[in-house]
């Protein structure tokens, strides 16, 4: 008679396995099914196509990307418990090459034996394209319903033939409301939570446990678990969560997802002169522990792309900026900074030189190796004014009004191109009515 695999939430009967009393909270709260999951409405709520897949076994491999606490080491398990197959995790973290040939050799025996096996890869972006491939062939044979689960965006981090064997799950931080939930029924529960305790925990308490976990419901337990432990009696009050909440941490990644987002929220907000979401963002990036080295450079690239010739003096307050932060440190050091991104925000805005720099490249791209023209070439030898370098050419000086308004200065193949138009604002603004009027008095002079 065939064995039926066992649940993956049951512990296996053997004389060491873990009491239950002994997990931390979160782990001995895990949902156990779809209906006990909080958040995540959008994949798993009863008209989802996810859910109608998982109740009706058409299960497939799939990508869970999302950030920590989120669910998807559960709905991993879930998976296993729906298609009614064996679980196996392996952590790209603490795993190489041969615990994934390990891995996949076990899940071949349960499918010689007409068994599946679900293969729950976590922080699968930490492996790298050899150790991601090394899936591919078990994956098309159906020996395996692969489950990754990654916090980084998989589109850089997934190799292409690995993403295209598998279905992505975008999985969204839990809101505060939902984490709350959480809370109430592991407060409730006397077989697995801390029902037996009969603690006394108002509201007010668990949404200020809630906000502090910043969408990660695994942080949410571990806080009120560790609040009912220090916990004087059976009531968690404001003395206690000042305790257990004193260094809450909001969520970033130095190198990942969340950093590129919110530096690009940093800059944009600065180009949409927005001083008080530039702040706000400059305040998240320190707050996570971004290098305030690295956002004085971003801010001086700013500064010259997006401030440009508008307000030049915006060049000269960044490096100020940067070296009043290598003067100071942290924390004084971060008020330049923060002042840098307000007056960057304010500051008239212009990339007529950005833009002119990227069509200069462009063209010399574009058009190769165009010849200088000869009266703009240097003559030092003899040979070489015999030759016509330098003939014809007028000292600006000399001209009247200093400028030799005939005088052609790009090559013949881009002679009238315009690349810089400055725009009407800040300095430029007079700068663009000199320019204009300087291309007219050309333009007649050369009689075009």
């Amino acid at each position: 008679m065939e064995t039926m695999p066992r649940n993956p939430f049951q512990p296996a009967s053997s004389l060491f396995a873990e009491p239950e009393a002994l997990k931390p909270l979160a782990e001995r709260m895990r949902p156990r099914n779809l209906d006990e999951i909080v958040g995540q409405r959008r994949l798993v709520a009863p008209d989802r196509a996810l859910r109608r897949a998982l109740e009706a076994g058409r299960l497939h491999s799939m990508v869970l990307w999302g950030p920590p606490g989120c669910g998807k080491t559960t709905l991993a398990l879930l998976v296993a418990q729906y298609a009614d197959a064996d679980f196996k995790a392996i952590s790209a973290v603490l795993s190489g090459l041969p615990e994934v040939r390990k891995a996949l050799a076990e899940a071949e025996g349960n499918f010689a034996q007409g068994r599946r096996t679900v293969l729950f890869v976590d922080e699968v972006h930490r492996f790298n394209k050899t150790q991601q491939d090394a899936f591919l062939p078990h994956i098309e044979r159906g020996v395996i319903l692969f489950v990754g689960a990654t916090t980084e965006n998989p589109s850089f981090e997934l190799n292409s033939a690995l993403l295209s064997r598998c279905r992505v799950h975008v999985l969204d931080a839990v809101s505060a409301d939902d984490i709350v939930a959480a809370l109430r029924r592991a407060l409730a529960d006397v077989e697995r939570g801390l029902g037996a305790q009969q603690l006394d925990v108002d509201d007010a308490s668990l949404q200020l446990i809630a906000h502090a976990a910043d969408g990660d419901v695994r942080r949410a337990l571990t806080l009120l678990e560790i609040a009912a432990e220090l916990a004087e009696g059976q009531r968690i009050d404001q003395a206690t969560l000042e305790q257990v909440l004193a260094d809450r941490t909001r969520r970033f990644d130095k190198q990942g997802e969340q950093f590129y987002d919110q530096i690009s929220a940093l800059h944009k907000s600065v180009r949409s002169s927005d001083p008080d979401a530039a702040v706000y963002w400059l305040a998240r990036m320190l707050d996570g522990g971004c290098d305030p080295r690295y956002l004085a450079r971003r801010m001086t690239r700013m500064a010259v792309e997006d401030v440009g010739l508008a307000e030049p003096r915006a060049w000269r307050m960044a490096l100020d900026a940067w070296d009043t932060y290598e003067r100071l440190g942290s924390p004084e050091g971060e008020l330049g900074l923060a002042q840098l991104a307000i007056w960057l925000a304010v500051a008239p805005k212009s990339n007529a030189a950005y833009t002119a720099w990227n069509q200069a490249r462009a063209a010399v791209r574009d058009t190769g190796t165009l010849e200088v023209p000869m009266h703009l070439r240097n003559a030092p030898t003899k040979l070489m004014k015999g030759l016509g370098y330098g003939k014809g050419y007028q000292y600006d000086h000399d001209a009247e009004g200093g400028i030799a308004l005939d005088q052609q200065c790009l090559p013949d193949a881009l002679d009238g191109t315009v690349f810089y138009e400055p725009v009407e604002r800040g300095l430029e603004l007079q700068l663009r009515e000199k320019l204009l009027a300087l291309r007219e008095s050309r333009r007649k002079a050369r009689g075009k």
